[in-house]
């Protein structure tokens, strides 16, 4: 691999990242019911929408998912995916075990997500307790559906919530699994933007 194909991967896979975690964030949002006159969603909106919109025309939502955005972030992940491999010089493999890759690594950021966000919400309750700013109130509201069943079967002791650890070893089982998924299908960690 040449000092140039190295840059120019880097630079695909930063950017379809980035705009992969866009899409991500915005299907988080919306299956969450998350407040979008959040400045933070405001602007997820706007990154995204040119290509949602005219792809919800064709695939409208279904029970409360965003299968839009869904779709795009699986296409985005696949687009990466084929990028790195040409960039590479190496071989495509079939549409099938592409797709099965695809769907690991955006399962993959799903989870890195709700383990970011968690981390983020833990500290902040440390240092910034009762804040009222867009970003706390929006990890809030990302990781509110996920934290509820778990604080009901393991309510607060003695003022201390321990219910995030349930949910970090729930998130460490996830990702286990989604390795040897990926190992099993051949998937090399590189390749995948998530895992």
């Amino acid at each position: 691999m040449t000092a140039l194909n190295e840059i120019f991967g880097y630079l695909i896979q930063t950017l379809l990242s980035l705009y992969l975690l866009a899409m991500l964030l915005r299907f988080l949002l919306q299956l969450a019911r998350a407040d979008f006159y959040n400045p933070i969603c405001r602007f997820l909106v706007k990154v995204t929408n040119p290509l949602v919109i005219p792809l919800r025309r064709v695939l409208p939502g279904f029970g409360g998912l965003d299968m839009a955005s869904l779709l795009l972030a699986l296409l985005l992940q696949l687009a990466g995916i084929v990028a790195l491999l040409l960039i590479n010089n190496l071989g495509l493999p079939n549409i099938l075990l592409l797709l099965a890759w695809s769907v690991l690594g955006v399962i993959g950021l799903l989870v890195n997500i709700y383990f970011f966000a968690l981390l983020a919400m833990i500290i902040l309750s440390w240092i910034a307790p009762r804040s009222s700013n867009p970003a706390v109130y929006l990890l809030f509201q990302i990781t509110e559906p996920v934290m509820a069943p778990f604080r009901k079967a393991l309510p607060p002791m003695g003022g201390m919530d321990f219910s995030p650890i349930l949910v970090f070893i729930l998130i460490n089982v996830i990702q286990i699994a989604l390795r040897h998924m990926a190992a099993g299908i051949g998937l090399h960690p590189a390749l995948v933007i998530g895992l």
